[in-house]
């Protein structure tokens, strides 16, 4: 699968409620077994994104910047819109 997409989570930020895990469309997120500072999960981005912003959409605690690439696969990439 070509990536479309990438996520920075501020993994710091996160509380670990897990809404974006099933909002993921192409399923390439899921909770690490780390901890942050508070004691929580937080979710780790595989390969695959697509720049969709789901996970953007639902967290409550804004942990996620999405960034969607001109062309897939590219190095460049945009903020998504």
């Amino acid at each position: 699968m070509s990536q479309r997409g990438h996520v920075v989570i501020d993994i710091e930020r996160c509380k670990g409620c897990e809404l974006c895990i099933p909002a993921c469309p192409p399923q390439v997120l899921r909770m690490t077994g780390e901890h942050n500072r508070i004691g929580a999960h937080y979710p780790e981005l595989l390969s695959g994104c697509t720049g969709c912003r789901a996970c953007w959409l639902v967290c409550p605690d804004f942990c996620f910047e999405v960034w969607q690439f001109d062309e897939p696969g590219a190095p460049g990439a945009r903020p998504g819109e």
